[in-house]
């Protein structure tokens, strides 16, 4: 079976979702994981599909003319006030686009909150046949895979799963037998990068290395291949935001170059 390579749009978030996409396919993806749900963050650059008419048709019409899908779109996230409900116009936007996976994480430590609102998106997006799969992230509430699983089996919702990225699954201390006891039907798609070994403990140091400063497959210290052991036939997102080198050679070969390390030491 020939393994699904998704390039994710943190690698260059900057960057509109034609081009995007058009980059995705010149550099030898099938798909592409596209943030189309507006995060509300200073120095944000949105790409809102379901309010801004023509993005949504170039978006479609660059779907056409390349031949490669939208695996999943991000990212529905869950904090303290959250309305579930304004998410509905970007999840019905993206499924006429055939997305049937969306990504969340979780910025309020209230448990009893946070599980409620989770189960609220998962009930909105099984309107539109989608799963909500959680990505834990070392620097927000829910930063490991327990969590998760706790969060996954408490909210009792059938459309649900995780999103692994290597990056937060190494900074996170997470272990490779975490995996045995959780259900292969959770585990939808997974985040790869790399980097070094040693774990900041500032949380500035996190973000950077998350935000612009990761590394490509194979390039770093983390156990990729223990982690694909564990997922075998899972679809993998490259996501490996590094704003030097997209500086420098631009996103279609900043692309390419994570695809071929990638393939080159995990197939």
């Amino acid at each position: 079976m020939e393994t699904v390579y998704s390039l994710v749009h943190l690698s260059d978030i900057t960057c509109p979702p034609p081009k995007f996409i058009h980059a995705a396919a010149k550099a030898g993806y099938q798909c592409v994981s596209l943030r189309t749900i507006p995060m509300g963050l200073k120095g944000e650059v949105p790409h809102d599909i379901a309010a801004d008419k023509q993005l949504f048709r170039d978006t479609e019409q660059a779907l056409k003319d390349t031949g490669i899908f939208i695996n999943d779109t991000e990212n529905a996230r869950i904090y303290d006030g959250v309305d579930i409900a304004a998410y509905e116009p970007a999840l019905e936007a993206i499924s006429r686009l055939g997305v049937h996976h969306i990504l969340t994480n979780i910025w309020t430590p209230d448990s009893d909150y946070y599980t409620e609102k989770f189960c609220e998106l998962c009930e909105l997006a099984e309107k539109y046949d989608m799963t909500v799969n959680v990505e834990f992230v070392t620097w927000a509430s829910v930063k490991d895979m327990k969590t998760v699983k706790e969060l996954l089996l408490r909210s009792g919702k059938k459309n649900v799963g995780v999103v692994v990225d290597l990056l937060h699954f190494h900074r996170s201390r997470c272990k490779l037998e975490e995996f045995d006891s959780m259900p292969r039907e959770w585990f939808n798609y997974v985040h790869l990068c790399d980097t070094y070994k040693e774990i900041p403990e500032e949380e500035e140091a996190l973000v950077h290395t998350g935000r612009a400063e990761r590394l490509y497959p194979g390039e770093g210290e983390i156990d990729i291949a223990g982690v694909l052991k564990k997922l075998p036939g899972v679809s993998r997102g490259i996501e490996v935001p590094h704003l030097e080198r997209l500086g420098e050679i631009g996103l279609e070969e900043h692309a390419r170059r994570a695809l071929e390390y990638a393939k080159k030491n995990f197939e």
